[in-house]
């Protein structure tokens, strides 16, 4: 029981977090535009799949910008995803796999966007 307990309040955390960070960089102050969302789009390949949650994640910090990026989908491209990535979402820049969600600073930080 005690076990059970620990699991779920752990999950809540987790859970309150996530959305502390999406709200934090999601923010109006965000640093996010056009611009620097087609940068990073030209200077790395985004994988995800259909149905992952830290993926949809991913996609709302870039909201009406995220068409700018180079986006694979590993459930309808699995062949480009198969021996190159084992996790998503994950991001390739500069031939270095990086898994996660990342903030866009810190995808301007990797990018020199």
């Amino acid at each position: 029981m005690k076990k059970d307990l620990m699991i779920t309040i752990a999950v809540v955390i987790l859970v309150l977090a996530l959305a502390y960070t999406v709200a934090v960089w999601t923010s109006p102050g965000s640093p996010m535009n056009g611009d620097v969302s087609k940068c990073i789009g030209e200077k790395a390949v985004l994988y995800t799949q259909l149905g992952c949650s830290a993926c949809k994640t991913q996609e709302e910090i870039f909201g009406e910008y995220y068409e700018k990026l180079t986006v694979i989908d590993c459930f309808y491209e699995r062949e480009k995803c198969v021996g190159a990535i084992e996790y998503t979402p994950t991001w390739i820049i500069n031939e270095e796999k990086i898994v996660g969600i990342k903030s866009i600073e810190k995808l301007k930080e990797l990018t020199n966007c």
